[in-house]
């Protein structure tokens, strides 16, 4: 997470799988507390061993976020909440050239045919610029059907 709140990142579908022999992996499970409605998302995540609470604003390649980590007691007392909006992934951590770093996101269970992958910038400058590599597909960080909470929400988008 960013150290001023704001998150820069753009997300892509994934062409293929790239060598993940140098990147790190990570089982994520998280739900959704807020409401479809709601302009904001406040969102439960489990990271291997560590829980997290997080808030993010809506938008698409700039958005507010504030994530603090919770216990896991605080986590299991909250979780039965986000019944019916959850994801559950792998998520694969390695570099691309420039000092960026992708997050590989291989998703389970409804979604299990889904691979996304994102990459977080300094600056929206430097986030227009990027030039993906080949393993990239579709760049989606605009389709709304392509955040977590919709898939969480909605399923695998059509």
């Amino acid at each position: 997470m960013p150290a001023d709140g704001v998150e820069i990142e753009r997300k892509f579908l994934v062409r293929c799988l790239p060598d993940l022999g140098d990147a790190r992996r990570a089982v994520i499970r998280q739900g959704y507390l807020t409401q479809p409605s709601d302009s904001v998302e406040i969102r439960l995540r489990q990271k291997d061993e560590a829980c997290f609470l997080t808030l993010k604003s809506d938008g698409g390649t700039v958005r507010v976020e504030r994530e603090t980590e919770i216990s896991q007691a605080q986590f299991d007392t909250l979780w039965p909440e986000t019944e019916g909006r959850r994801v559950e992934k792998e998520r694969w951590t390695g570099e691309l050239p420039g000092d960026l770093k992708f997050e590989l996101d291989l998703f389970s269970g409804a979604l299990d045919s889904l691979r996304l992958v994102e990459v977080e910038f300094e600056s929206e400058s430097t986030a227009t610029a990027f030039t993906a590599p080949d393993w990239f597909g579709a760049d989606v960080t605009q389709d709304k059907r392509f955040k977590n909470k919709a898939l969480a929400l909605d399923g695998m988008p059509d």
